[in-house]
């Protein structure tokens, strides 16, 4: 049994459908289980209430850590060290690229905890997903023409939330394979917001505006225009730092290595998404 925590997430909801394509038993970690839906259990970290039915069974997890989380020796661990206890042998943490050197960031805390856990583990560090574009900053794109991040020229290798997903599944359903392992999952290639911007503009046929915001500004506009959690701000102006300091732009061959095909690249993502920086017509109820 694997259970899938962030299950209803871009990567979650990748690994659950991989696990279940491959003929493995998932049960799915959300915190409001659909009516009927047999696969999911009500979880919640901060609530421990919740975890002895989702780890009952379970030999292996993923792990992701919700955004809403900052402190993760207060409000993540604990689960699981739980999850531990009750026989869980094996964790796929969602991790980040660079998580190994930037001590601010959350997920190295949650690495430096997993290292002396004696459960064995895989780190899959990812870089910034596609998916951010198209879901946290979509209004950006879709309301105003525009992308507001304080990266600065910096680029950075972005990549898919299916590659990602893809790979823990696959770390997952291989343990000895994987076991204490730690994989830096990334595109083909390292993009600047400005070449977001242009290649957002040619998919959308209109001028999409990159803006460069100092980290002050940043944080307003996140939290009033885009409504992100304080924990959530935190992690993505480090990330966005990270990037304008130039030192987020590596490239990996990883996805290759692992499942024998390239990363896509944001050009095909952004033509597969494009539905989600279109305006509603006026007719649109």
């Amino acid at each position: 049994m694997f259970l899938v925590t962030g299950a209803s997430g871009n990567v979650g909801a990748v690994v659950a459908r991989e696990l279940r394509a491959a003929g493995a038993d998932v049960r799915r970690a959300v915190r409001s289980p659909r009516d009927g839906a047999t696969d999911e259990v009500a979880f919640d970290f901060t609530d421990a209430s919740t975890w002895g039915p989702a780890f009952d069974g379970v030999h292996a997890m993923f792990l992701v850590r919700p955004p809403a989380i900052g402190n993760v020796r207060r409000d993540l661990l604990p689960a699981v060290a739980a999850a531990r206890d009750a026989g869980v042998e094996h964790v796929v943490f969602l991790s980040l690229q660079g998580a190994e050197r930037n001590k601010v960031v959350p997920h190295a805390t949650v690495e430096s905890w997993l290292r002396g856990s004696g459960l064995a583990w895989t780190f899959v560090r990812a870089s910034f997903f596609h998916q951010n574009l198209s879901t946290t900053h979509a209004s950006d794109v879709r309301d105003r023409d525009e992308i507001v991040v304080p990266a600065g020229d910096g680029a950075t290798a972005f990549v898919d939330a299916e590659d990602v997903g893809a790979v823990a599944a696959r770390a997952l359903l291989e343990p000895a394979a994987h076991r204490d392992r730690a994989w830096t999952v990334t595109g083909p290639r390292a993009l600047t917001y400005q070449q977001i911007a242009q290649i957002l503009t040619d998919e959308l046929g209109r001028k999409v505006h990159y803006r460069r915001p100092g980290v002050l500004r940043y944080v307003r506009h996140a939290r009033r225009e885009l409504g992100m959690p304080w924990g959530m701000v935190a992690v993505t102006t480090a990330i966005y730092t990270t990037a304008r300091l130039g030192l987020a732009d590596a490239l990996t061959t990883d996805v290759q290595s692992l499942l024998g095909r390239e990363p896509l690249d944001f050009a095909a993502f952004a033509h597969r998404e494009r539905a989600a920086w279109i305006p509603p017509t006026k007719d649109t109820p």
